[in-house]
Order: structure tokens, then sequence, then C-alpha cells
């Protein structure tokens, strides 16, 4: 295979390229590199790079198939994560300059555990700021590009890895979920990403933005690519209390594509309004491929979304300013000015409104499962409810209302399942007329990840919008 078959590959196939011996590693990695270097200029996809550390393990992982060594489910695959995930002696950014020189000592837990798997990383992958912007906009390290349309926004936080999986400079890559964070930028960028359920993976080692919402999970390009990195880095650990002994099930073996006498839910609330027509348009074309894979479709309303939404936010925005108090009286100078304010806006949230949204969410959670999860199994809804906008028409250090509208319309379909925790996968279902791709959401109940991703993967089955590539 060429440099550019090799990249072309999905994460799976290219793991079991490596293994039966079909390629090597040491091409795996000279294959996203020489991606990377023709697309970085243009859409500034990574902070850092280590090239001599990632050739060392990529020689270390063909020694391993040359010895006949066990392997793991994803042995030599060079990969590269959203720079928030510590790796002990690299750098970690944030994508902030006050974590510039930042070196930790640790490494990641979800880290360990794909290294344990047999993959390297090769760099730390741009990000909004501290991983609180839903756009793909960092004024410290440079602004992440739509591939598809370098004008429009990449979606964030986790923007340096949507646009890295999408132009295949790695075959995946770890974000971070608090209120879209992943399912945007998958969206925006034409790929997969999944939130999993809230304590479903462990965050030890990443840099926390809300104490209450933080998810980590997988952007890649197919489904089954994102179950097997799920098999890798989910379940319980004694560096999280947090993390969830709920047993972990094999993703991958779930992907059937079998969807009769499933229900899917249709909203007829929220997530549709004021949709933009050809977003309105893909999804119903995405909903009738369900459908016609044996789907039972439901139209419904759902209960409370509107104060979902409102206390999603109330509980991001009091939590971050909580993690950044410290930094925000002794080196406010050193934010950008959009964070700076949604900063200072959780500050002036009163504490009876904060604790009002925590103690709600649990009685909101039972009656959404209830009423909702007693009459379908999944929901599908579109990811981002309008045609994606401009880097400039969601710059909101301009302070302008149509802006600052913008900016926080990208993630209002995504804030919901942070808020109520529950897993939800955004695939590409298409593209609007500007030539940038729209996003098919699916969310199910606590800890139905594979559920959502037979769902997904179903809908991969019966269309091509996940393999096509962007024009770079």
């Amino acid at each position: 295979m060429t440099a550019r078959d090799l990249a072309d590959l999905s994460l799976v196939d290219a793991v079991d390229a490596v293994a039966m011996r079909e390629t090597t590693s040491m091409a795996l990695l000279e294959a996203c590199l020489a991606r990377l270097d023709a697309a970085e200029e243009r859409i500034n996809a990574t902070i850092w790079l280590d090239r001599e550390g990632a050739f060392r393990a990529a020689e270390a992982a063909d020694k391993a198939v040359a010895a006949g060594a066990a392997l793991g489910l994803l042995h030599g695959l060079p990969l590269a994560h959203k720079d928030m995930y510590y790796q002990a002696g690299r750098p970690c950014t944030c994508g902030s300059v006050i974590r510039k020189d930042f070196v930790p000592t640790v490494t990641a837990t979800v880290v360990e555990r794909m290294a344990a798997a047999g993959a390297y990383a090769y760099g730390g992958l741009n990000m909004a700021e501290f991983a609180m912007n839903p756009t793909g906009h960092n004024a410290h390290y440079g602004d992440c590009h739509n591939p598809w349309n370098l004008p429009y926004i990449t979606g964030g936080s986790s923007s340096g890895s949507g646009a890295a999986v999408a132009s295949r400079c790695t075959y995946g890559a770890l974000g971070s979920d608090t209120g879209g964070s992943i399912r945007l930028p998958a969206a925006a960028c034409g790929v997969t990403g999944l939130k999993p359920t809230q304590t479903r993976v462990s965050r030890a080692g990443v840099m926390p933005l809300s104490f209450s919402a933080d998810n980590v999970g997988p952007l890649t390009r197919t489904v089954r690519d994102c179950a097997r990195m799920m098999k890798v880095i989910a379940g319980q650990d004694s560096r999280d209390p947090t993390s969830s002994a709920e047993p972990v099930p094999d993703y991958e073996a779930a992907l059937d594509g079998d969807l009769r006498g499933l229900r899917v839910g249709i909203p007829t609330t929220y997530f549709l309004d004021g949709a933009d027509a050809p977003v309105v348009a893909a999804f119903e074309a995405a909903v009738a491929v369900l459908a016609g894979r044996g789907a039972t479709v439901m139209r419904l309303p759902l209960p409370l979304m509107d104060a979902v939404s409102v206390y999603a936010g109330v509980l991001l925005r009091v939590e971050a300013a909580a993690i950044h108090a410290e930094w925000m009286r002794e080196r406010p100078q050193d934010y950008s000015v959009q964070l700076s304010a949604r900063l200072f806006g959780g500050n002036a949230i009163p504490a009876p409104y904060y604790v009002e949204a925590l103690s709600r969410r649990g009685p909101i959670l039972k009656a959404f499962a209830d009423e909702v999860f007693g009459q379908v199994d999944v929901l599908a809804t579109p990811t981002i409810r309008t045609c994606l906008p401009t880097l400039a028409e969601t710059n909101i250090d301009q302070g302008s209302p149509a802006s600052v509208q913008a900016f926080m319309a990208v993630s209002a379909n995504t804030r919901p399942f942070n808020y109520l925790g529950l897993p939800a996968i955004s695939v590409n279902c298409g593209f609007d007329p500007n030539g940038c791709p729209i996003g098919l959401q699916i969310a199910g109940r606590p800890f139905a990840e594979a559920r959502v991703m037979t769902v997904a993967d179903a809908y991969q089955r019966d269309t091509d919008w996940h393999t096509r590539q962007p024009p770079l």
C-alpha cells in the first residue's frame, strides 16, 4: 500500500494490517505525518509534536510484531490527542499560555490504557483555551480551521482532534466533552465522536473544566473505530473515585447492524427549534435510513428541555469559575477576552442557582428516563441545528449580539446530554450548501453506549458520508 492508502485506513483496519504484517507501525506513522505536513499550515490542528519519540515507539512496536509477541487491541497505532491529557515528561498546554511551560509528571489513565494496548501518541492537538469554547477559536495558539471549508468553525473545544481525524493526520484522537466538545467537532468535521455516560471513562490525569459534567471519549473515522477505542479506555479506575464499576461490554462485538424492533425517538420540541432547512433535510433523510434498517420511528415531546439547557450552563460556568479561581486572581491578563468574560460570569451566578441546578439533576434524569426511555430506546437529533457558521461570525470578542447568538447556538443540542449524563454519539449525515458537514446525534439511556453505537454503525453501513474526505 502507498502512504496515501495507509493514511486512508480506518483505525481498526490499520491495527489489523500491522498485526497481519501487511504493513508496519513505522509506515502508518510516516503516512500520518505526511498528511499532517501537507495540511497543518492550513488547518492548524497541532500545538506540539514529538516525532523522535513517535519514531522510537513505532520501531519498538514493529520489533514486537517481528518477535511474535502478544499484541494489544491498538498495537502499533499512531495517535494524537487533545492537548489536555497529561503524558509524563511531555508538554500539556491545555490551549493556554498559563500552561505553555507545564510538563506533567503523571500520565492520564486513558493514555496509559491505550499505551498498554499498543498505541502511542505523536503530539498534542489544538483546542479551545482550557476546553471552554464550542467553535475552535484560540487566541494563544491560533484558531483551528475546518478542513472542508477553511473559514468555517471546526467545532470545539476538541477542535484539533476533529480536524486531524478528518484530514487523515491521525487514526483517532481523544477529546473531552463538557457541553458538546467531542460531538461538535465530530459534526463540524464530518467524523465520529462519542460522549460516554458520565463516569464511564476515567478522568484521572486530564485537565478539568467541570467537576460534574466532564467526559472523556474518542473521535475516529468510523463507529467501529470508536468502539475499539472505548473497549480500551472504559472502566473503573482507582485514580478517579467517580468512575463507575459498571461492567464494560465488548462494544465492537455488539455492532451487528440489526435495528429490527428498536424504537428511535424524534423530539418534537427543542432540538429542531429554529433549525436550518438543509440540516432538517439531512436529518430526516438519516432517520429514513434508520427506518429502512428496521427501526420504528416515533415522534414525541421531551420534558423540561429548556430548563435542562439552562441548568447545564449554570453548572459549567460555576464549576469552571471555581477551578480557575486562583489563576483568575493571579493571572487574569493571561486569559483571552472571551474566556475571561465567561469565567467572570460564572462568579456572578448566585450559589442558590447552582445548588438548584445540581439538586434537580437526579430527579430530572429519572423523570426523563421514565417518560422518554419508557417509550423509545434511543433519541435522534441533529448535532448542530444550524448550518456551520464561520470563525468570524462566532468571534464573540467583537461583542456583537449576532456573534454571541451564533456562538451559543452551536452547542444548543449537545449541552442537555451533559447535564443528564447520557451517552451520545455524532456521525456525519450530509453536507450543507457551503460544503460543511452536518451531524446526526444518537443518544441513549445511561451506560447504553453499545446500543447508541449500534444504531450509528447501522447508519454508516448504509451510507458513505463517513468515508468522504476534505479537499485538502
